[in-house]
């Protein structure tokens, strides 16, 4: 699913009346959130990942801080969609796996994003939808998931609906990316994703107001070996900061 809630959608149903940014390495970094308390170990753990969820399914009330990107930059009406939040287990704690785009794509090339897309009436859901979508772009077999819950929706300003579904994922597992469309499966520590001095805000001016994104820049090994800086950010980086307010509150 694109990561990016600022760079407008192509196609007939699309008006470029929003902005583009190609690069959001060049917007200005206006702040960070280092005043807000980084998550420990005890709010990290699948112990209050589960009792959270059980928490919201019995309806105790609960409002993300970002539910979307604003003003939508498309004429239709927003399309279903859902998103896989999968956190692995690993001996040094839970891991968040992200993809890159491959840069050949005509849309969003490049950005980093969860594996996830557009619903279909087969799917009978979010939850199927991001089982799909997550088998078909990185071939994580379902029998290594284990759904925890859903987070409220998440708007995009391209005209998406998203459901973030989290789950768990046991490991060892292989990945079959569908490389058309996947550059890249890496994993982040979700310690670091969870710790809101690392959450940067970016402002510009779009209709004679100021705007912001989030990005969550990280230092890590690709596939080459090599340190390379993966930029997260747009709804990708939104949605990980609702779940760090889900998880804090």
């Amino acid at each position: 699913m694109p990561a990016t809630p600022d760079h407008p959608a192509s196609g007939p149903a699309a008006r470029t009346r929003g902005p583009r940014i190609f690069d959001p390495h060049q917007v200005p970094v206006v702040g960070t959130d280092a005043h807000l308390p980084a998550l420990g170990a005890e709010r990290l753990g699948e112990g209050t990942l589960r009792a959270r969820f059980a928490a919201l399914r019995a309806g105790a009330g609960w409002t993300p801080e970002l539910p979307g990107d604003g003003r939508l930059i498309v004429d239709s009406e927003p399309a279903p969609a859902a998103v896989l939040v999968p956190l692995v287990r690993r001996e040094a704690g839970l891991q968040v796996l992200l993809t890159r785009r491959t840069q050949h794509l005509r849309d969003h090339a490049g950005q980093i994003s969860f594996p996830g897309g557009r619903s279909e009436p087969a799917d009978h859901g979010a939850a199927g939808t991001a089982l799909r979508e997550t088998e078909e772009e990185v071939g994580l077999g379902r029998r290594h998931i284990e759904i925890v819950g859903e987070l409220p929706r998440y708007v995009t300003i391209t005209g998406y609906d998203v459901t973030p579904v989290v789950a768990l994922i046991s490991t060892p597992f292989a990945l079959h990316p569908d490389r058309h469309e996947v550059a890249e499966v890496f994993e982040v520590p979700l310690a670091f994703l969870m710790t809101p001095a690392h959450h940067r805000r970016h402002q510009f001016v779009w209709e004679g107001g100021p705007r912001q994104f989030l990005s969550m820049p990280w230092q890590g090994r690709g596939a080459d070996g090599l340190e390379h800086e993966y930029f997260i950010w747009g709804a990708t980086a939104a949605m990980l900061r609702n779940l760090y307010r889900f998880l804090a509150d």
